[in-house]
Order: C-alpha cells, then structure tokens, then sequence
C-alpha cells in the first residue's frame, strides 16, 4: 500500500467528514503535469515545446504552500475551519425555534422540522459539488463564493412568510455552505506535511462537531430574546466573518497553482486527460456519486461502517427534537436551559480528540516502527486504524441507556446531561477512525468513495430522524424510546471488532484496489 498521509510514520490526527475531498482533489483522480526547473529557465521561445509534468521547483519552492511560513499556513486553517463551523452551526441554531416556527405558520412539530432536514440533506450533497469546482476553479474561489451565497439564502430565510418558502432558502443555504464544509480538510492538507498536520488537524477536525453542539445554545437565547428569525440572521455574522478571513487567505491547490504558474509564464501545458470540461464534470460526479452509490449495495465494509456512522450521527440529530422534549417536559428547563443542555455534546467531542491520538500512539504508531524496521515503507494494515472505533463503540450504548434511565423527575437533571459526553465521545472516535480506516483500505480515490458513501447515508439519515424522534418518545415514553436507540447502538457495536478481526479476508473478495497489507 502507498504511504498515506494517514499511514505515515508520524503522529497525525486524519480531519473530520471531509479529509475524503482532499483525495477527490489531489493528483490521484486529475492526472498533473510537471514543470521541471530548467524549464522556467529556458527562453520564451524555447517556452512553447512540450512540458513534461507540472510539479513543484524542487522542495524549497517558495510557492509550495507547505513551505510557507509558520504563520501563514497555521492561517489558512482558519478560514475554512470558521466556514465548516458555520455551515454545521446552521443546522442545529435553528432547532430552539421550532416551537415558535409551529405558532407563526401553522403548522405541525414535523413540519416545522423539514427546514433543518433539508438543510442536512444540502450539506451531505458538498462532496458532489466540491470536487469538480474545486479540482476546475480551485479552492480559495469557492471558499469566497460558498460563504456569502450562504449569507444571502439565510438572510431570506429569516424574511421568509410561508413555510414553503422557509424550507426552500433553508436547502439552498445549506447547498452553499456545502462545498467549503466538503473541501477543508484538503485545505489543511495543503499547508501542512504529514508531520505538521496534528495540530491543525485537531482545530479543523473539532470546528464542524462544535457547530451542532453550540447551535442550540446560541439559538434558544436567539429566540427568547430577539424571536425566530434572528436564528437565522445570526448565522450571516459568522458567514460574513468567515468570508472577512478568506479575502486575506490565497489559492492552496497545487494543481491549480502549478497551472496559473504555467500561463503566467508562457509554458505549454500538456493535454488533459479528459477531452473536454464535461467529460471531466462527469468522471468527478461518478468519482462522489455513482461509485458511492454502488460501494453502499457491494462492498460489505463500505456499508457496515457506513450504517454504524450513520446511525450515531442520526440519533445525535434526533437530540435536537428529544433533549427540549426532555428537559422541558421532565424538569421544566426554560428554552434558554435546554439548549445549554448541548454543552455536553461539545464536551465530549472535545474528550474524543486526545483519545484519538492517544491511540495513535500507544497502538498505531509502534505499528508503523515495527514495519519500519523489518525494511518496509512503514505501511501497516489498516485494520489497525480502527482502535479509536472500537473502544468508542462502548461509549453509544452506555450514554443512551445512562440517560434513558435517569431522565425521570426522581434523578437529577444533571445525570442525563452528563450522559450525553460518553455518547459524543463515542461517536466523534467511531467517526475519525472510520474515515482513516475507509482512505487506507481503499487507497486514494476509491477511497474517496467510500468515504463519500459515508457521508451521503450519514447526511440522509441525520435529517430524516428528528422527523419520528417527537412521536416515538411521545408514544412509548423517554425511557423505551432511548433504550430504543442504545439496543441498536449495542448490535452494531461488533462493527469496527468484526472489521478488525476480518477485515484483511474481506478486502480480498473487495471488487476495487484495496490495500494489500
């Protein structure tokens, strides 16, 4: 297996959802061109022969971003880690205002839902948007789109007099933050090598869990003191502050840097492989679409762990419709105080991260020094990626049953809030671990398909469950109805043990290039 920024020898953190773009994007799928050093040295007219391949001018090119300064690469992390926050605060502000939503339009709890569904759905659609825009236009041009188009369908939203209206804005507004929210991870891979990418890692891969674990708490005083729609209004500063941040950012894609490096000089550029824009459109949304599609039916990995993730990230959603129902109806939290309740989401994405390194070090890393030393690349399986996984998947089932059975008027309301950290912790490692696990199997771009899977099932069924999650826990209580959810938490806990113990036999019946390890 090629060494991964992921298999590396050094301790890296691999990104959140979206480290599958930075593969969609990179030389893997686009075959490049290289520009050797003696060609920007040559005459202009000796300029127009054939180039070779377009790379770098040797590994101190002052226009390779990995060999800017300090300062300026830990930078461009930021810009498209406030985009991915923003995009994610988006889905779940709006939830503390559901209640009003009903009032003012006349409608059902479920309905008043399908603006957050639809608005996870457009995100979920990022990877299919994000890999010919960027991989065509490049990424400091959708970073500089994505966020004020966001700001303009939300500040509709929050001028919307219908409820048809509001869904609609609210798709779109999620639409356009999705590219930027699909590509950071690339970003951050561009400024950084494999040794470098811990830290920046860490800030980029917390910035899209923090969004849905601060939105209800931002939104529910949003509410309360200034009404609805201020939901939505709120989400243009940290649009409008996002795009403030990238106008100060540049272009950090190598291929298209190489490219405008080319022209600007008057160098030939080899042919493309593809003969025209649309052929190379199309091949880039079988790349985050159509192979997806097929890897979620034939590929038993692909759709195990793509089942398991779905699920948690899922019954993470259906908390936006059950923790107010729970903490209003059984304590008599005000709206303010239920959606502080999210501060334990937070918290426990924050405990996943240093379990993650924690295990890439104690567990993967020795693994790594070990091939090393018995003369290989430092390649190692990938099932031993899934160590965070597996000792998360104990994390889902305790929460939900600890909280299913303290969220009772007898037991303090502290007891179910704090049941929600092992839940987040859990789920945040599963996550992290799967997204690594799926790009060294697979390797590069099916990799990126795989991972693209994920997120497209993941996506779809986080929107689809705060539509039941009111219903169900009306009808067979708190208590079933999150014990509910924690007994299928429990049957896909043998997911990531299964894969580690088979995965290798698995891989072998596997109809694409997998690792080999």
């Amino acid at each position: 297996m090629a060494d991964s920024p992921q298999s590396s020898s050094t301790a890296t953190l691999p990104t959140n959802e979206h480290d599958k773009d930075r593969n969609l994007e990179e030389e893997d799928i686009i075959p490049p061109v290289h520009i050797s050093n003696g060609d920007l040295e040559k005459g202009k007219e000796e300029q127009q022969a054939p180039a070779a391949v377009l790379d770098w001018d040797g590994p101190d090119d002052p226009e390779n971003p990995m060999n800017w300064p300090n300062w300026k690469r830990h930078f461009h992390v930021v810009p498209p880690a406030v985009i991915s926050f923003a995009g994610t605060l988006g889905s779940s502000i709006y939830t503390p205002a559901v209640p009003a939503i009903m009032e003012r339009f006349k409608v059902s709890n479920t309905v008043a839902l399908l603006p957050l569904t639809l608005y996870v759905i457009a995100l979920g659609l990022g990877p299919i948007l994000a890999a010919p825009l960027s991989e065509t236009y490049g990424r400091h041009i959708v970073y500089l789109t994505s966020a004020p188009l966001a700001a303009v369908f939300t500040m509709g939203t929050g001028f919307s007099q219908n409820i048809q209206t509001l869904c609609i804005l609210r798709f779109f507004s999620g639409l356009a933050f999705s590219p930027a929210l699909a590509i950071g991870a690339g970003s951050v891979a561009d400024v950084n090598k494999p040794e470098q990418r811990t830290v920046p890692s860490l800030f980029y891969i917390l910035s899209p869990f923090l969004g849905p674990a601060l939105g209800p708490v931002i939104g529910s005083f949003v509410t309360v003191r200034k009404g609805w729609r201020w939901t939505q209004w709120t989400l243009i500063f940290f649009a409008i502050f996002a795009f403030v941040l990238t106008t100060f950012s540049r272009e950090t894609h190598k291929n298209t840097i190489l490219t405008r490096r080319a022209k600007r000089l008057n160098l030939s550029l080899p042919p493309s492989p593809f003969p025209n824009r649309s052929a190379k459109i199309h091949f880039l949304i079988t790349v985050t679409l159509i192979r997806p599609l097929n890897m979620l039916v034939t590929e038993p990995i692909v759709a195990l762990l793509s089942i398991y993730v779905s699920f948690n990230f899922a019954v993470l959603f259906a908390f936006f419709a059950a923790f107010p129902y729970v903490f209003k109806g059984v304590y008599g939290f005000t709206t303010e105080q239920a959606g502080l309740v999210f501060l334990a989401i937070g918290v426990g994405s924050v405990v996943a991260v240093p379990t993650v390194i924690a295990c890439d070090y104690w567990l993967y890393q020795p693994k790594v020094r070990e091939a090393k030393r018995n003369g290989g690349s430092g390649a190692v399986a990938p099932e031993y990626r899934l160590y965070p996984a597996m000792i998360g998947s104990f994390g889902l089932p305790v929460g939900l049953f600890w909280f299913a059975w303290t969220a009772r008027s007898d037991v303090s309301w502290a007891s179910p809030v704090v049941a929600a950290i092992p839940f987040a912790w859990g789920n945040l490692s599963i996550f992290v671990a799967t997204m690594t696990y799926l790009i060294d199997a697979y390797q590069a771009m099916n990799g990126a398909s795989a991972a693209a899977a994920n997120g497209l099932l993941r996506y779809t069924l986080s929107g689809i469950f705060p539509l039941f999650t009111l219903q169900m826990y009306r009808n067979i209580g708190i208590d079933w109805a999150t014990s509910l959810l924690a007994f299928i938490a429990v049957a896909l806990m043998p997911v990531p043990w299964v894969l580690f113990k088979f995965g290798k036999q698995i891989r072998k019946r596997s109809a694409y290039d997998m690792s080999n390890l």
